[in-house]
Formats: structure tokens, C-alpha cells, sequence
């Protein structure tokens, strides 16, 4: 227990330790991919409608990785973990049980 006359050890967190990761409003990696994969589309294309195409795509589903970021910052690595997890886990203590 702390005594009545000491003050209590202070630390500092510092903001780039907690918070997400994040490039221009969205999920970094997200948006390094998508982004990618319309410079793709327009260099390997190489026509005025794939550079408008191209663009037009990043832009929407850059609009919808920022509203996904500003709904859950974190929901990237949520899903991810959901998609791991099992439909039914069975009742037991442990996985090696035999039954």
C-alpha cells in the first residue's frame, strides 16, 4: 500500500503507441492495397477509360475504408480475428479431452 505523503508514479503514453494505424483517414494497409491495385489497372490498361475507371474506383472505395475507420478504427484486425473462430466450439475444458 502507498503511504498517505508519497505521490504515485506517473508514465507518460504517448499517442503514437496507442493509436491505430492509419493513412489518410483510413486502415494503412487497406488503402496501400487499394491503391496498388488501381495503379495496376491503369498501367497494365494503359487507356484514358481505365485511368477514369481506375480513379473512380480508388475514390469510392477509398470513401468507404474512411467510413469503416470512423465507424470502428480497429474493425480490419476485428474481422480478421472473427474469421478465424470456429462456428461451434465443443463443451469441454480442453481441447485434447478424450471423450
Amino acid at each position: 500500500m502507498a503511504e498517505a505523503g508519497v505521490p504515485l508514479a506517473r508514465s507518460r503514453i504517448h499517442r503514437a503507441l496507442s493509436r491505430p494505424n492509419h493513412l489518410m483517414g483510413a486502415d494503412r494497409e487497406l488503402v496501400l492495397l487499394t491503391g496498388l491495385a488501381t495503379v495496376i489497372l491503369i498501367f497494365v490498361v494503359l487507356t484514358w477509360f481505365s485511368a477514369l475507371f481506375g480513379i473512380a474506383i480508388w475514390i469510392a472505395v477509398f470513401g468507404a475504408l474512411r467510413m469503416m475507420a470512423k465507424a470502428d478504427p480497429m474493425m480490419r484486425q476485428v474481422y480478421l480475428r472473427h474469421v478465424g473462430y470456429k462456428a461451434n466450439y465443443r463443451p469441454t475444458s480442453t481441447p485434447w479431452r478424450r471423450y
